[in-house]
């Protein structure tokens, strides 16, 4: 696969614009009289029925390292943007606060299974001081 530099692709599409519009000039000097007429009046009414865009003009510009940013004009248009950047900040911590205290609901619960374990059933006093026990008593909970 070959690559071009931007200019040579910018060339390719010039030449074959230029192309396009010697095709379209060139038919439309055969056209007849009647058939362009009605194309040129076609042309008319679209153009009196477009819609005018109105430009808004920045009043603010803003440079921050290799990004330009244009700000709408007004004092109204900060107090937005401050609130804007407030409320997903707000959603986050609150976010965060709900998966801390699911998680602290969680691991009340394991612990209160191996405790609940630990009580009911009748074990001999060296299984209480071996390491891997929560870990075997979690086991024998999650396969019933």
């Amino acid at each position: 696969m070959t690559t071009h530099s931007i200019d040579n692709w910018q060339d390719y599409e010039d030449a074959l614009g230029r192309s396009v519009v010697a095709r379209l000039t060139d038919s439309a000097e055969v056209m007849p009289h009647n058939i362009t007429e009605r194309l040129k009046v076609a042309r008319m009414q679209a153009l009196s029925k477009r819609k005018v865009v109105q430009v808004q003009v920045a009043s603010e510009i803003a440079v921050s390292g290799g990004t330009l940013a244009m700000h709408p004009g007004g004092r109204n248009h900060r107090i937005w943007n401050w609130l804007g950047s407030l409320v997903p900040l707000a959603a986050l911590v609150v976010g965060l606060l709900a998966i801390n205290l699911a998680q602290d609901g969680i691991r009340a619960n394991e612990i209160a299974e191996v405790d609940t374990e630990l009580l009911t059933n009748d074990l001999p006093t060296a299984a209480y001081t071996d390491p891997g026990f929560a870990q075997y008593l979690r086991a024998i909970h999650q396969g019933e």
